[in-house]
């Protein structure tokens, strides 16, 4: 299975002997994917600093040691395990997770042969090897965290998929594969003979007539997952055209209403908490001093709206489940 790329002037070439039929999966969990690559394995692709280090708050330290080898440097393959399901239909990261849960530790080993062959094992992947069953446990735990952290954006987000699925859906319809794959991303191009894909060494890949999966994922501007394994398909994912509006300007409540009910100071702090924030982080955005950001804080905890958290130095906030069902009713 492929992962995400190294950003490099080395492509990758897929060669189709015909016009591509395409089709699209809406699969969130190679957006958990991605996001788990950029801000927990060290490949950065572009995630926004404030995402990265909310996902990196809420994955447990098993999880955060499991996911370590997806983004060695100098590697783009890893073992299928990874992805046990191929996105060849719509399925849900909890399916995902249940699929790692039932992966026998033997089978890792089998996967980790058949992507590095039969030599040594690369350094980033001994550990795997040695407790398979540690690492499955781990990397399972390190894809639900995240995303329950990504989850509500993906939920904002269905418009922007809805859209891309149209879109995809009417380039089939009027025969224009070659121009949709040449716009998906700036590190995917359409040549003369196929696909070329930013690569960390050029190397190419007979398509024939197999059918290109296209996954649209929620990640960071750069992030591309290419797997060629499937006889029948090959899946692209890569980002869905117009995420980066979420990431800067999350779906507001109607903030009049909500300020009536708790402030407008308030009201503006909870709709900020679209993920865990440190206090410090929190009163940058909303631009208010410290003191009376803990002034506000202490009011909202006291109404069970937001819970607070401390690791080491700082303290973190979050929204609380009443917090959640409050904002539902204000939603625009």
């Amino acid at each position: 299975m492929g992962a995400p790329v190294t950003r490099t002037n080395v492509w990758s070439e897929l060669r189709v002997t015909s016009a591509p039929q395409l089709s699209v999966s809406i699969s969130p969990n190679l957006t958990a994917l991605a996001v788990i690559a950029d801000a927990l394995a060290g490949r950065r692709r572009g995630l926004p600093e404030l995402w990265r280090r909310a996902v990196q708050s809420r994955v447990s330290p098993l999880g955060r040691e499991a996911v370590l080898p997806l983004a060695a440097p100098g590697y783009s393959v890893v073992p299928d395990s990874v992805a046990p399901i191929t996105p060849m239909d719509d399925m849900s990261v909890a399916a995902q997770v249940s699929a790692l849960s039932d992966i026998p530790p033997e089978s890792l080993i089998k996967d980790l042969e058949q992507a590095f062959g039969d030599g040594a094992l690369p350094t980033h992947w001994r550990a795997a090897a040695e407790r398979p069953g540690r690492w499955l446990r781990g990397y399972a735990t390190a894809l639900n965290d995240v995303w329950h952290t990504t989850e509500p954006l993906w939920q904002r987000a269905r418009p922007l998929l809805d859209r891309e699925i149209e879109r995809v859906g009417i380039t089939s319809v009027r025969g224009g594969p070659e121009l949709l794959l040449g716009s998906l991303n700036d590190r995917i191009r359409y040549g003369e003979r196929g696909l070329l894909i930013a690569d960390i060494e050029a190397s190419t890949y007979e398509l024939g007539n197999r059918r290109i999966i296209l996954v649209p994922m929620l990640a960071g501007k750069d992030a591309v997952i290419v797997s060629l394994d499937h006889p029948d398909a090959v899946w692209i994912a890569y980002p869905v055209p117009g995420a980066e509006s979420l990431w800067r300007r999350p779906v507001a409540p109607a903030v009049d209403e909500l300020s009536a009910l708790v402030g407008p100071v308030r009201a503006e702090l909870l709709c900020q908490l679209e993920q865990p924030m440190t206090m410090s982080m929190l009163a940058s955005n909303v631009k208010i001093a410290p003191s009376g950001i803990t002034y506000h804080c202490d009011r909202l905890h006291a109404a069970r709206l937001i819970s607070r958290e401390r690791r080491g130095r700082e303290v973190w906030i979050a929204r609380t489940d009443r917090a959640q069902e409050l904002l539902s009713l204000f939603r625009r």
